[in-house]
This record gives structure tokens, sequence and C-alpha cells, in this order.
């Protein structure tokens, strides 16, 4: 069988791969505990769902749409950003997306060709070092480590740019795996960079919702001139609106730049879904006090988690925010990927190690705090405590 080199290279999907490890799992320690994907632990408000299944059975919504998005939502996101960023953003310069990953995958393909290079903190989000492999765009590390909180250096990053020529830099804040928020002086200091440099600045803020009050607006650069040469911003409906099934996002950018996109757009995916695009452009300013309440949730779900694990000797958290914590394992334990393997198989743990997010993270693991009630919260720690145990 023949197929491309790229496909071949490219990683095995990694949540199917871990949660495979858990069908060994007998059932001693209780109930299965699912870590592994980043999905809202609670549904969205019926509303949406009735406006949700209104619109699919709607004959204005079985057509086709806007290649960019209906004007709709395009409109109501536009506003959000405004408000949010205290900065003006118009309904022009935003596209829809069938989801942020396509989002990254097309405005990849619009600044990188084949044999070029884009450069990624690690430890990156796998999707997007995967997105780069299918196109034949070899991933440059930038190391960002614990002892910094998982915040990148501009400075490091000039030094690699200075050895390999980039054409983008990939930033996502706050940050999958680790949960790492960059302050916005960081953010700046990259924009700069990028600025001085000739590199796009890609800003992947798919979990921005869930920033604290004292941690938004996470960056002012929408208020600058020209923002929008240098610049691409991206979006996720999935984790604000608990839709991720229903494929939404959404990139900003300046007019140049999402003219090329836009046979991106036509050519990837036609139109995005058109019966969650109505749903959102209602939810979007009417679920605003909503969303303040799931950003609390997030945050009790944290300290939660934080407090609990706190007390499981061996273990240490090297970053905890908005959905995701990031811990290293105890010094007698396995590799990132055994151990893994190990707290599923055996204790019904699924969580996903840190190999899977790029170089340098054999030792730490993700677990996604934020899919789970404080009833399963409290269930991990007896479990890492028991892995441990047999660790010695």
């Amino acid at each position: 069988m023949i197929l491309s080199d790229r496909v071949l290279e490219t990683a095995a999907p990694p949540i199917p791969a871990a949660r495979a490890w858990a069908a060994r799992y007998a059932g001693a320690a209780g109930a299965a505990l699912d870590l592994t994907q980043a999905v809202p632990g609670y549904p969205p408000p019926p509303e949406l769902l009735a406006r949700l299944a209104q619109a699919a059975g709607s004959i204005a919504c079985s057509g086709y749409g806007a290649i960019d998005g209906d004007a709709g939502l395009r409109a109501a996101l536009a506003e959000d950003i405004s408000g949010f960023y205290g900065a003006p953003m118009a309904p022009e310069h935003v596209a829809i997306t069938a989801g942020c990953n396509l989002a990254f995958a097309m405005t990849m393909a619009a600044l990188a060709a084949p044999g070029e290079a884009v450069m990624l903190p690690a430890p990156w989000y796998f999707n997007h070092q995967m997105a780069l492999t299918l196109r034949g765009v070899r991933a440059v590390p930038l190391p960002a480590r614990a002892e910094a909180g998982f915040v990148p250096d501009p400075a490091e990053a000039a030094v690699l740019m200075d050895a390999t020529p980039v054409r983008a830099l990939v930033l996502v804040t706050p940050n999958n795996p680790t949960g790492a928020v960059y302050p916005p002086e960081v953010i700046h200091q990259f924009a700069r960079l990028c600025r001085d440099r000739g590199v796009w600045l890609v800003l992947d803020e798919t979990y921005r919702d869930f920033l604290t009050a004292a941690q938004s607006p996470p960056h002012g650069l929408f208020a600058e001139p020209g923002w929008g040469d240098r610049l691409v911003h991206l979006y996720s409906f999935s984790k604000a609106y608990c839709v991720p099934g229903h494929r939404l996002g959404a990139v900003a950018g300046g007019p140049a730049f999402l003219a090329q996109l836009a046979k991106l757009l036509d050519t990837w995916q036609i139109c995005p879904a058109r019966p969650a695009q109505a749903a959102l452009a209602w939810a979007v300013p009417a679920l605003r006090d909503w969303r303040a309440g799931n950003r609390a949730l997030m945050a009790e779900r944290a300290a939660l988690f934080r407090a609990g694990v706190s007390q499981v000797p061996g273990w240490r958290l090297d970053a905890i925010g908005t959905y995701f914590a990031y811990l290293r394992l105890p010094e007698g334990a396995p590799s990132a990927e055994a151990a893994a393997e190990v707290l599923a198989a055996e204790q019904g743990l699924m969580t996903l190690p840190g190999s899977f997010f790029g170089p340098g993270q054999d030792r730490h693991l993700r677990m996604a705090f934020a899919n789970a009630g404080a009833e399963v919260l409290a269930e991990v720690p007896g479990r890492m405590r028991a892995a441990a145990e047999a660790w010695g």
C-alpha cells in the first residue's frame, strides 16, 4: 500500500491511544475517570439547545452559506472581541471556521509552504504539530520551562530565529497543555519580535473565556495600528458554549491575510455548519453572564484539584490553569507514557503523557480537570497515590 509520506510521518491521534489503555482496566479502584480530553464538564443551557434544534430543522440553515461564515455570528463575535479586549474589531476582520483545529490548519497553509518552518513553544498542543507535519512544515521547538511557569522567553525565540528562519511563531494562551497564562508584556514582546523579523504571530486564544478578571484583557494588540499586518488570532466556540460537537471556530486577521485565507475556506470547508452559527449568533451576547458563571466554576475546580493533589507525596503540580493541570511524575515513576498506561490500565485514571506534547516532556502528565465535577476530582488523589506506591 502506497500512502503519503507526510501522513505516515504524522503521529497517531493521541487521545484514542490513551483511552485504549483503559480498556484493560478491571474496575478495582472504582469507575474509570477520563481526564484526557478538554471537554466542558457541564451541558449547554437549555435555551441554546432549543435554538440549535430549531436551526437544525430549518430550511434556512439547510443551504450553503458564506464561505467566511454567516454575517450574524461574525458581527456577534466581533462585538464580543471588541468588548473583551477593549479595542474595536470589525466583522470584516473575522472569519468563522469549522472548528479551531481547522482554523489553525488553514492559517498554517496560508502562511508556510512545505519545507519551511514554524516555531511552536514546547510543550505544544499535539494537533498543531500534527497539522504542520501533514503539510511538510517543520516545527521548531521553543522551550517553555517549568521553572519559568511554562512561559516561553522572547529573547530565546530571537536566538532560535537567527539559527532557523521561520514563517510564523505560534502562542497558545491560556496554554494547552500546561494551563499557563502568558503575561501581557510577554505577548507584546513576542509581537514586537515577530514584527521586527517579518514573522507572523499566530495567537491561539481558545481558552480566553476562562481567564479571571485579573488576567483580562490578556493583551492590547488589537488596539495597535495595523495589527492585522502580522497577527492572526484564533478562537473556539467549543469550550465557552459547550458545543465541541458542532465544530465552530474563528480567525481574526487583516484584510490582506483574510483575502488569501478565503481560498482555503472555500476549498477546505465551503462554509461552516449553519445551524450552530445561527444559535451562537444569539448566544454570544445573551450568555455573557452564564459564561462568567462557568469561569468561576472552572476556578473552583482548579482549586479543588490543587488542594487534592498537593496531599499526594512525590507528585508535583508544575502548572495549572483554565482546563489543565501539568504534573511532574514522582522520582521512582517510569516514563510518562508508561506511567499514563499504568494509571489507565490499573487505576482507571486516564491522562495524557507529556511525551505526546513534544520534546523534553517525558516526566510530565496532563490532566484535564475541567471535565470532572467535585465527586470525580475527589477520586483522583487516591489513584495517583496508589500508582506512586506501586512504583516505589
